[in-house]
């Protein structure tokens, strides 16, 4: 994870190429981490993109090939790791901006959802492919999807995990605009530079009012995700999906 300041705003970007940013737990809590660190006394914005062509492929599907752990950990290691950063995504002080470089896809879908203001490029997809490794949503993607584009497209996106591009996305309010690829710097820089002019506490303080009205229950929500969550990893849907994955061939799911 690389994080730079810049003029007031904190740049976060996946430098994870070779493997399309994938996320791994370390990497999760690193990202978390780096959130954690938005100073609105500080910092005006956090943005968050990847490095070379995508933005994020999701979870690291090698990695969830070697892990062998027993629920009771599983549970254990989602709280502290990918729960943690959708808490620290929801209580950052303030407003995240996701610059979608590229696909976006998995956890990676899940991060442009919680993050406040989304712009991709044109050519960018968008997929919910947990359910092509035979696991559910997380990230806090259960909850938070359904708030923002609706029940039922997120349904569409969950069941099938069907990839859809950016123009689309913008139509489902997944994300604010897609735009060309040689004006995506120009359109987060406009935005960047109203914010600036913005109060920022303010801000925060509007988000942390909005983030806890939406229906009382994140915790409640993350904790089922998150149990909901271990039973898939032990499902012989994700056993599937995952040696699929590996040997480049479609799934072939009971």
């Amino acid at each position: 994870m690389d994080v730079d300041e810049e003029e007031g705003v904190l740049w976060i970007t996946f430098d994870r190429p070779d493997v399309l940013n994938a996320f791994t737990t370390e990497t999760a809590v690193e990202l978390a981490e780096a959130v954690a660190s938005a100073d609105p006394a500080a910092h005006d914005a956090v943005v968050l993109t990847g490095e070379g062509d995508a933005f994020s492929a999701g979870g690291d599907v090698e990695a969830m090939a070697e892990r062998r752990e027993e629920p009771a950990d599983a549970y254990g290691r989602l709280g502290e790791t990918f729960g943690r950063l959708v808490e620290e995504c929801l209580d950052c002080p303030v407003p995240i901006v996701a610059r979608v470089n590229g696909d976006a896809v998995g956890a990676g879908l899940a991060i442009v959802a919680l993050a406040d203001f989304a712009y991709a490029v044109e050519d960018a997809r968008f997929s919910c492919a947990f359910v092509r490794v035979g696991l559910i949503p997380d990230t806090g993607g259960t909850f938070v999807l359904p708030h923002l584009i609706g029940l039922r497209a997120t349904k569409r996106l969950a069941f099938t995990g069907e990839l859809v591009d950016a123009r689309e996305a913008a139509g489902l309010d997944l994300i604010n605009e897609a735009v060309a690829a040689d004006a995506l710097d120009d359109r987060v820089d406009e935005l960047l530079e109203t914010l600036s002019g913005l109060p920022t506490r303010t801000i925060g303080l509007t988000k942390r009012a909005l983030h806890g009205n939406l229906g009382r229950g994140t915790t409640d929500a993350l904790d089922r995700e998150n149990l909901l969550q271990v039973q898939a990893y032990g499902s012989d849907a994700h056993a599937e999906g995952v040696e699929a994955f590996l040997e480049k061939r479609d799934p072939e799911f009971d």
